[in-house]
């Protein structure tokens, strides 16, 4: 999963929405670099999947709809019940929302926000005490739509970006205290979320145009950033928004024609 090894040993990590995707990937590279982890999300059996064949003593499945306030503010609880502290919260749940603007319900849109900003905040209130107490420190899985705008993506990207933003601002009220906050930003990721999307050459090629790399991202290639963010090697790195994108940021956004 990763190429270098980090020194999580004996640390706590804290995953949200670490059934599939980035987040169980996130996941699996902690647990190979001995940290302990408790996964979060809503469907319990692919929790178990994330963390079948580790060690048991050092994982914990919480399953949770971190869009239900009062099923959120039991999280860190048990993550500090179980493992006596917290070092490491990394923020990945994330709903996705594609519609156009004016089609998009009022529920829609509390759904979305609910699940993409709301829990960050009560999750973020309730972990960062625990941070300050560890000198631990904060990863979100933010994206480049956070950063941009995108067709039809209005509100998701703006769930995106109140994230980051929320990163950047607590990296200034949280340094002083010892606790960095950082962020990556991918661009598409192929992952159950995105399944049947790019899976033809036809519909790929709109996607990966204005990728320097010339194809799109999997998990394991967002989950070494983080683990680097985590990490003491960015001992002295907060309030950052790491792109992890193939290099589809570097772009103008203009069309490759060439």
């Amino acid at each position: 999963m990763t190429s270098n090894r980090y020194a999580f040993d004996g640390r706590t990590i804290l995953v949200t929405g670490a059934g599939s995707g980035i987040g169980q990937a996130i996941a699996r590279a902690f647990l190979d670099n001995r940290a302990s982890v408790a996964v979060v999300g809503r469907r319990t059996a692919k929790l178990e999947e994330t963390l079948s064949g580790y060690d048991p003593d050092r994982v914990l499945a919480i399953g949770a709809d971190l869009a239900d306030p009062e099923q959120a503010a039991t999280v860190v609880p048990q993550v500090v019940e179980r493992f006596g502290g917290l070092d490491v919260f990394v923020n990945n749940a994330a709903g996705y929302l594609n519609a156009p603007f004016t089609e998009v319900t009022t529920e829609q849109w509390q759904q979305l926000r609910r699940t993409n900003v709301d829990a960050f905040v009560q999750l973020a209130q309730a972990a960062l005490p625990e941070l300050e107490r560890s000198g631990g420190n904060l990863v979100a899985v933010g994206s480049v739509s956070g950063l941009r705008g995108d067709w039809g993506q209005s509100f998701y990207n703006a769930t995106k970006a109140a994230v980051m933003n929320f990163v950047q601002s607590l990296a200034l009220d949280y340094g002083p205290k010892g606790v960095r906050l950082n962020a990556v930003a991918p661009a598409f990721t192929r992952t159950e979320v995105t399944a049947g999307v790019g899976e033809d050459e036809a519909s790929l090629a709109p996607l990966v145009n204005r990728v320097a790399l010339g194809r799109p991202a999997v998990p394991e290639d967002i989950a070494p950033a983080v683990l680097f963010l985590a990490s003491a090697d960015a001992a002295y790195i907060t309030g950052a928004i790491l792109a992890v994108d193939g290099g589809t940021s570097a772009s103008t956004g203009q069309a490759h024609v060439g």
